[in-house]
């Protein structure tokens, strides 16, 4: 943790308010939703609730879109910042050392994150949300700083294309090639013989060693998304850029949903054509709030999430059991609660969650403390 300097960053409004929008659904928009659909039985939040579930495997729902989402983001700023540290007079060789030093600190909140202080190695999670985080990121920064725009799509096709060839041909003992099962595929092959610890689904991992390989591209869909951002071309104005932003992700949507009829959309795996759909919606999604708050200036609704967005590591380290938000949301909220029962006081309690979540945050952001990696 450090205080910030007290120079305004140069980022887009849009990325912190996403970013927030994104952590919301994992710090208490999903209890909130779900209590509104039990209390109100409204068609429209019974859906939302719903979407708020992960696939159990092959599929799409809203909610297996927020790790991507976050990725995504990641990369949409490193070119942002890569070039604000070249024109601060940053050497090449500091930056490399913070991008390697970003992408081990990753690694590492994720090994707390799974119990690393419980000293339990052999049981242990070793595999983590944060650390493909980094880890993908890590590749992706490598990339932008050693090649042009051009290359960084050649690179992102060519990881798609060969993560689909690697499973569609390459045999799994038992299995055959081109099998996309939980217990057959090359992914749970993979990491079963090379991650020690313990496997999230036992036999397969969702944040692996293999199916690291596509998030790359994950992170590089950003990078090309935020140089078109970042790029001062006057002969393309901000509306025109969010009116290509956004049949950019039109056509992922589609291409990835084409996709995958032949390489099934899969979380799990991260396979290509989930990297295309669900890059493709952050692309949408990107474009909408680009629109609305950098274009027309509407922000004041932007700011809830913002908060939420400039300690996003923040807060997802927090809940890992840091701090205790479900006792201190009964502190101040229990008794009355207790008082109206029932699902109104069902409704009372997620927003009470979320009063507190954010609240901390906003004193974290009014402080100017933010935790950066």
């Amino acid at each position: 943790m450090r205080n910030s300097d007290s120079a305004k960053s140069e980022r887009l409004m849009s990325l912190d308010a996403l970013r927030g929008f994104d952590m919301f659904w994992i710090t208490g928009g999903h209890i909130l939703i779900a209590a509104l659909a039990a209390m109100t039985g409204w068609g429209v939040f019974t859906w939302m609730e719903g979407q708020l579930h992960h696939v159990e495997w092959h599929g799409f729902r809203f909610y297996d879109m927020i790790f991507p989402l976050f990725l995504f983001i990641a990369g949409v700023t490193w070119p942002f910042s890569y070039h604000k540290r070249l024109s601060g007079g940053q050497q090449r060789g500091k930056i490399y050392q913070h991008v390697f030093q970003r992408m081990l600190l990753l690694v590492f909140f994720g090994m707390i994150y799974n119990g690393l202080l419980k000293f339990d190695f052999e049981n242990m999670r070793y595999a983590s949300v944060l650390a493909r985080i980094g880890i993908a990121w890590f590749f992706c920064a490598l990339i932008v700083m050693n090649s042009g725009p051009r290359w960084w799509i050649a690179w992102f096709a060519g990881v798609l294309l060969v993560y689909w060839a690697m499973m569609a041909w390459i045999p799994v003992p038992g299995f055959g090639a081109g099998n996309y099962t939980l217990e057959g595929s090359l992914v749970a092959f993979v990491d079963q013989k090379l991650l020690p610890g313990r496997l999230y689904l036992k036999v397969h991992d969702p944040e692996g060693i293999l199916s690291t390989f596509p998030a790359i591209a994950t992170a590089l869909m950003g990078a090309i998304t935020g140089n078109f951002l970042r790029r001062p071309d006057a002969r393309i104005p901000r509306i025109r850029k969010f009116y290509y932003i956004f049949l950019a992700g039109a056509i992922s949507m589609f291409v990835g949903w084409l996709w995958g009829h032949l390489f099934p959309i899969n979380k799990n795996l991260w396979t290509s054509s989930f990297v295309l759909f669900a890059g493709g919606l952050s692309l949408l999604l990107l474009a909408v709030f680009y629109l609305v708050i950098d274009i027309w200036h509407y922000r004041g609704w932007a700011f809830f999430f913002a908060v939420i967005g400039m300690n996003a590591i923040t807060i997802y380290m927090l809940q890992a059991g840091i701090f205790n938000f479900r006792d201190t949301t009964d502190f101040f909220f229990g008794g009355l609660v207790n008082k109206i029962g029932g699902e109104w006081g069902t409704l009372l309690y997620a927003i009470g969650y979320v009063t507190v979540v954010w609240t901390l945050l906003y004193m974290m952001y009014k402080k100017r403390i933010f935790l950066r990696v």
